[in-house]
């Protein structure tokens, strides 16, 4: 593990969500009927963040149950949200048995929200020298990014994670400070928090105006230099201006029973990971971290197709390829004892594997496709989220030990073209 001090805090409802979501209608069930998808999709986030960024301590935050202060300053503060999807409520106390099976602390707070118990250990960090990662697609928390705490937005769209600093905060709400990322927040308002802000000014007025003026308070100072609507909604909603900028605002001074030390990452629990496991059916990702012994065995009347490799170096995608760097780093090794013998590879069994990368090549592969009854074709995508996953290849069979793989292109425009080929 590197000495350097690196915090990483995990805005929990917003991986959770955000893996629900990704599955659209592919969701994931276990035998017993549960909606697993949360669990897979938070479970994958977090190994790639164990195996890519390494950090030295971790938390999980989550919102409380029941009302939190902001609800008492704005009652409609979120009131508008649709109900919670009942998988997900289901999926919740799996979440906190995932981070208690890998030693990382659960985090929450009665009346604080997940994002005010981030910005307080945010800070907190800051001054015992840590750079802390605060993990959320949530734009409200730019307002904390200084040199040494970084908004770790997720991989979206086919794209690797992106990390803003100060540089990038300032020029995506176009500021000077980083502070008034708050001012923009305010004017502008949150339709997902239902923050209100000024009726008429948006996202580009708002950062013209807070350019212009500074902040909020320095805006309605100088009402009087606008014109019309603006003006007139400027002066008569200056107090829900003031509200949304506090509401937007996120607390710094939450009470905490833990010190930034109780958050240093722990070997994991190797018999709470296997019991969780077994009870999701998470076959691959198991083996992939404990080994193929941690796994219970499937039920007689399981099809034998579905028994998964071993070899962990090797082991299919339960997660389209995210947690191969994470299997490498796992302490325990596979007992050779717990490989499998009886599978067959491509090193003993006769295969012709084609790829396609031609446009002759490609035609010549719809002509031979045309003349079957049948075919069986697979995609591989950059991720698991079919709602921003990317298309990089094709691959199409119709008899056994022969297959056919057409690459495709880097770039949207070179895709679309061969995806539309035509002879």
């Amino acid at each position: 593990m590197s000495s350097e001090k690196k915090l990483f805090l995990i805005d929990a409802f917003a991986i959770i969500f955000r893996s629900y979501f990704a599955f659209g209608s592919n969701q994931r069930y276990n035998s017993k009927g549960l909606n697993t998808s949360v669990m897979l999709g938070f479970t994958n986030t977090l190994l790639e963040i164990l195996s890519k960024e390494k950090p030295s301590h971790i938390a999980i935050v989550f919102d409380p149950q029941g009302k939190t202060f902001r609800e008492d300053m704005f009652p409609a503060y979120k009131a508008h949200r649709d109900e919670t999807p009942e998988d997900i409520k289901k999926a919740i106390p799996y979440i906190f048995k995932l981070a208690d099976a890998f030693n990382i602390k659960s985090v929450v707070v009665p009346t604080f929200e997940a994002d005010d118990v981030i910005g307080t250990l945010a800070k907190r960090a800051e001054r015992e020298g840590y750079t802390t990662y605060m993990m959320t697609p949530d734009k409200d928390f730019a307002q904390l990014v200084t040199d040494n705490i970084k908004l770790y937005r997720p991989a979206k769209n086919g794209n690797a994670a992106e990390v803003w600093g100060i540089k990038e905060v300032c020029a995506k709400f176009e500021v000077e400070r980083v502070e008034q990322v708050i001012d923009i927040l305010g004017l502008w308002g949150d339709s997902a928090d239902n923050i209100p802000g000024i009726p008429g000014i948006g996202e580009k007025t708002s950062k013209i105006l807070i350019a212009k003026y500074g902040s909020v308070e320095g805006l309605i100072a100088n009402a009087q230099e606008l014109k019309g609507k603006q003006k007139e909604n400027v002066i008569q909603f200056a107090e829900q201006g003031l509200l949304s900028k506090k509401l937007a605002t996120i607390e710094l001074n939450v009470p905490l029973e833990i010190s930034t030390e109780d958050l240093k990452l722990q070997n994991h629990d190797t018999e709470k990971i296997t019991e969780l496991f077994n009870e999701l059916e998470f076959k691959t990702l198991a083996q992939r971290i404990l080994g193929g012994s941690a796994v219970a065995p499937a039920a007689p009347s399981a099809p034998a197709a579905e028994a998964p490799v071993v070899n962990k170096k090797m082991v299919a995608a339960e997660s389209a390829g995210q947690m191969d760097m994470f299997a490498m780093a796992v302490e325990e090794d596979v007992p050779s004892e717990a490989v499998p013998t009886n599978y067959k590879t491509v090193a003993d069994v006769a295969h012709e594997y084609i790829l396609v990368n031609s446009d002759e090549e490609i035609s010549k592969l719809i002509e031979v496709l045309s003349a079957q009854q049948e075919i069986c074709f697979d995609s591989e995508t950059t991720g698991i989220d079919s709602h921003v996953a990317e298309a990089i290849g094709l691959s199409f069979s119709f008899q056994a030990g022969k297959a056919w793989y057409v690459h495709l292109p880097e770039g949207e425009e070179g895709r679309q073209r061969l995806l539309r080929f035509k002879n």
